[in-house]
């Protein structure tokens, strides 16, 4: 029988592989673009939360403690939007281990965020918070990269194809 033809009931418990490919048309049949646009999404709403704790934290912990408190605090819901909306893993099943390996994640990108800033106090000890800002978010772009091959290939690798 063919794909197309299988009542929807079946289709639903066939193997993606053997399911009509008619959903997603263009670019959008290719997963991975599907995720890196769901991921995008995810990464405005932590990238701004992140940046609002920032700014908020800064003047009491200054730029690397409230750096890193910002990261941590979003990476939690940058974890688990990921897992649901990015790669469309719902469930309880590994949810604790992979916000555990999140953590990984997020240390990585707290090591060039903050290695940026390190970078740019070395070069301008009186730099301004905006100067900083711009610099973890550049930084966080390079950071973004790795969070996102490091969610494909190892944390989310189960749901490559979603």
């Amino acid at each position: 029988m063919e794909p197309a033809a299988l009542p929807r009931e079946q289709l639903r418990q066939s193997p993606p592989e053997t399911r009509p490919s008619h959903r997603h048309k263009g670019l959008l049949r290719y997963p991975v673009l599907r995720q890196l646009l769901r991921f995008t999404g995810v990464g405005i709403i932590c990238t701004a939360s992140s940046l609002a704790l920032y700014a908020l934290l800064r003047p009491v912990l200054g730029p690397q403690f409230a750096n890193a408190a910002a990261l941590i605090i979003t990476s939690v819901m940058n974890t688990a939007l990921n897992r649901r909306l990015t790669f469309k893993i719902t469930g309880s099943r590994k949810r604790l281990q992979d916000h555990l390996n999140g953590l990984i994640v997020i240390a990585v990108a707290l090591l060039i965020t903050g290695g940026s800033l390190g970078v740019l106090h070395a070069a301008r000890p009186e730099a301004t918070v905006t100067e900083e800002l711009w610099t973890t978010t550049l930084s966080g772009f390079l950071a973004t990269a790795v969070r996102f091959t490091m969610l494909r290939h190892w944390i989310f690798r189960r749901a490559r194809h979603a």
